[in-house]
């Protein structure tokens, strides 16, 4: 299909693929658009979209948008629907949703999880496309933008955020897509607070990151409003160990949940730190 200039995807926020697939793995279809012989039976159909084998991947907006639908399809789950201009995105076979009807998103801001694996649909003023010459239009967008100096939304390309809690990725990624939307309504409303000394911590942080000029490092925009550049991924690695510690607190306090590598030692100062 031949994309028409009516067709390119304007952005105020700039542009971003859905999900990042694990370094050193390369993004994979496992099912693609149009029509599939089913391995089982070997009967022909017409498959609407296509399909990735993400299992609790983070879903990304993949420019400025609006949540246009949330719901529960028969054949794929969850499924959630992003307005972008004239383009509808759905996301289906999801696990979680954290951009919810009528919201406003950007690109690169986490709207969803995936289940065990990913299905996308794509239209463009109703009719449907082929969801992959779609996001080749998109990755287009993000070069352009590179190219022209501008500021594509993964801030740290190339670089592994490492935390104190690597060894246990797994199981707090488990933990997340279980209890994340609880722990976020119980900041939203109040029953939980973020203990003292970790928002102290917190905003020591970001007090030595603007000493160090650790923002502003490229040029402020609408996707990236601190100009956060390579500069800051030690800060960043900090305050992602505060979270999870945090969101491990919270556990242990209100629903009285740990890791399975936590100690009694660990279990006993869960209960009066993050």
């Amino acid at each position: 299909m031949k994309y028409t200039e009516e067709m390119i995807l304007q952005s105020e926020s700039g542009y971003c693929m859905p999900f990042e697939e694990q370094q050193g793995k390369d993004v994979e279809l496992s099912l693609g658009y149009g029509e599939q012989t089913d391995p089982a039976t070997g009967e022909k159909f017409f498959h609407h979209g296509i399909d990735f084998n993400v299992r609790c991947y983070t879903l990304s907006a993949l420019a400025s948008g609006i949540v246009s639908g949330v719901g529960n399809d028969s054949g794929h789950g969850i499924c959630q629907t992003i307005r972008y201009g004239e383009y509808e995105v759905t996301y289906g076979n999801l696990s979680n949703v954290f951009a919810q009807f009528g919201q406003r998103v950007k690109a690169g801001q986490t709207v969803a999880l995936s289940g065990d694996k990913l299905h996308i649909a794509v239209r463009f003023k109703g009719e449907e496309l082929n969801p992959l010459e779609f996001l080749t239009m998109l990755y287009g967008n993000i070069q352009a933008m590179r190219q022209a100096g501008g500021h594509e939304t993964d801030y740290f390309s190339g670089l592994e955020l490492k935390t104190d809690y690597e060894h246990d990725k797994r199981e707090i990624e488990e933990l997340m897509l279980r209890f994340l939307p609880h722990y976020m309504e119980d900041l939203r409303h109040g029953t939980y607070t973020l203990p003292r000394n970790t928002e102290q911590s917190l905003r020591h942080i970001f007090t030595v990151g603007a000493m160090k000029e650790y923002f502003y490092e490229n040029m402020p925009s609408m996707a990236n409003p601190l100009g956060l550049g390579h500069k800051a991924l030690p800060l960043a690695c900090k305050v992602q160990n505060l979270l999870i510690a945090d969101f491990l607190h919270y556990l242990a306090l209100r629903h009285d949940v740990y890791l399975s590598t936590a100690d009694g030692d660990v279990k006993k100062n869960s209960m009066t730190k993050p």
